[in-house]
């Protein structure tokens, strides 16, 4: 387990995926400056690492994932409201868009807040059947800050993401999955994050470069006109065809045995 990320994060690799943990869990992790400093230098580390090609996000503790921002954080005092701002309007979730590898979200129990926007910076959301959600900042005179309100309706449509912004009201790990939040569940508890590093292994054993083209077209594409994302896939695929990994799969498939992919 690596600790040179502090003592708020948790960093573990093994056969090909790096488990994120946050780690505070007598606060349910809820984010604090330190989170927010070191999830960017974590991934920035992932992302010079061959040996890890996914990650998974999770929390330590049995009561939640993320129970949003920390505000009984002491910190010194802002006089005004520009600087007031300055201390939240970090694009530290930001770095999530930026990383090339496949990231899964393992939710258990409490994802609240900038806990659930935190998770929907992630490229796939798995959930135990006890976890809860909720975006609650209307209620408290605010508005999601950490991409809530943009991630949240290319998820699900303007018409829930309003609903869900709006109403404050928590939602269960159902219901987050009919509507497409997260995309499967697993049995109650923090058996979820072993599950999804089962996932994540599942895609860390496939052609690095192709999973990073096949994500770069799909985030990207999203926010493009169908025909110029038909183009951007076209051109991607390209890309792909060269690779080594694409031929070892292709004569692996004709002798009948496993690839081995090395990561070209």
């Amino acid at each position: 387990m690596d600790s040179s990320f502090g003592e708020e994060l948790q960093i573990e690799v093994a056969e090909g995926v790096a488990l994120l943990r946050l780690n505070r869990p007598g606060q349910i992790n809820a984010i604090n400056d330190a989170i927010r400093a070191g999830v960017p230098k974590a991934l920035s580390w992932f992302e010079q690492r061959s040996d890890v090609r996914a990650v998974v996000v999770c929390g330590n503790g049995e009561r939640g994932f993320c129970a949003g921002a920390d505000i009984k954080e002491v910190r010194a005092p802002e006089t005004t409201l520009e600087s007031r701002a300055r201390v939240f309007r970090s694009n530290w979730i930001e770095a999530f868009d930026h990383f090339s590898k496949p990231v899964i979200a393992a939710i258990h129990g409490v994802c609240m807040g900038g806990g659930l926007e935190l998770a929907l910076a992630c490229d796939i959301r798995v959930a135990s059947r006890d976890a809860v959600f909720a975006l609650p900042e209307v209620g408290l005179g605010l508005i999601p800050g950490g991409g809530g309100t943009q991630r949240l309706v290319r998820v699900v449509g303007m018409g829930r993401a309003l609903d869900i912004i709006l109403s404050g009201e928590r939602f269960g790990a159902e219901e987050a999955h009919r509507i497409g939040v997260v995309s499967r569940l697993f049995e109650p508890g923090r058996k979820v994050i072993e599950d999804a590093v089962a996932l994540a292994r599942q895609i860390a054993a496939k052609p690095s470069f192709a999973c990073a083209m096949a994500k770069e077209a799909v985030r990207s594409g999203a926010d493009m006109t169908l025909q110029h994302g038909l183009r951007l896939e076209r051109d991607l695929f390209v890309l792909t065809m060269a690779t080594d990994d694409r031929h070892e799969a292709a004569e692996a498939f004709r002798e009948k045995r496993q690839p081995k992919f090395r990561g070209a």
